[in-house]
């Protein structure tokens, strides 16, 4: 085994294909894949063991092993040939998933959550991971494993460069191409030095939009020779950078992965990208 991907577990049907995700991943690295539930109950004095009057099987302390065998279970049926292992922690999601990711090369969490994980919506759990966590985070949809590329979103910035360079490697891992994907608007790109000093305001139609191009000629040099069986597409588009990776019509195919920069674009901090 020569990494480890962690899926965070809670029973619901999108921590269930966070661990379906998880194991492809796991398959994919020739990693091992370690299933985790956040057992927030200990903390707060609540009894774990089975309610009376009740079932032998009651109780919430019963309610996580069905649970983390369910997700074993889904995880072997996928990727039957990785070594699956379980661990239920005591604490809240963001501590130990956070904790966890020391660890790891990636995390998978689903989309929503319930139980272990109250709460767990993009925007919470999956951005303090993309913002604190110690790996990269995928975030898994319920909609199954998917065949498109991967969408990379490039700011030219040295935290973009880890994104371009996880882009990278998940594509040649999947055998998918690369959509590298550069927003820009008149407000955010540097103003090129003007050529005629009588003129301070004005440069050469076209100025600002050809320095976007170059930036990300230059973000993306030599990747491919690193990685030549990956396809890759160039987008540079005038949109913000929200509408650019959600909404507009150039990358809005349904996709594997949209990687962004933890940092980069100036005046903006990771929840308002990644929270997709």
């Amino acid at each position: 085994m020569s990494g480890l991907v962690v899926a965070g577990v809670d029973g619901s049907a999108s921590s269930l294909a966070a661990v379906e995700a998880a194991a492809r991943e796991a398959r994919w690295r020739g990693a091992g894949l370690r299933l985790v539930h956040a057992f927030i109950w200990p903390a707060m004095h609540i009894p774990l063991g089975r309610s009376f009057p009740g079932p032998p099987e009651s109780g919430l302390r019963n309610m996580v092993e069905r649970l983390m065998a369910e997700a074993h279970e889904r995880a072997r049926t996928v990727a039957p040939e990785v070594d699956v292992s379980r661990a239920v922690v005591t604490g809240e999601p963001f501590t130990v998933l956070e904790a966890q990711s020391r660890a790891a090369e990636l995390v998978v969490v689903g989309t929503r959550g319930m139980g272990g994980f109250v709460g767990l919506m993009v925007g919470s759990t999956a951005v303090h991971l993309a913002a604190h966590g110690r790996c990269p985070v995928l975030v898994a949809r319920e909609q199954g494993e998917e065949a498109g590329p991967i969408v990379v979103g490039v700011d030219g910035s040295s935290a973009g460069a880890g994104a371009v360079d996880f882009a990278f490697a998940e594509a040649a891992l999947r055998g998918v191409g690369i959509v590298a994907l550069h927003a820009w608007t008149t407000w955010n790109a540097p103003m090129p030095a003007p050529q005629d000093e009588a003129m301070p305001y004005a440069n050469e139609p076209g100025a600002l939009a050809a320095g976007e191009e170059r930036l990300l000629s230059e973000a993306l040099a030599g990747r491919q020779d690193t990685y030549p069986g990956v396809n890759v597409k160039r987008e540079v588009v005038h949109a913000g950078t929200r509408e650019a990776l959600i909404v507009n019509p150039l990358a809005a195919w349904r996709r594997s992965m949209r990687p962004v920069p933890r940092r980069g674009w100036p005046g903006t901090r990771v929840h308002s990208r990644s929270g997709f």
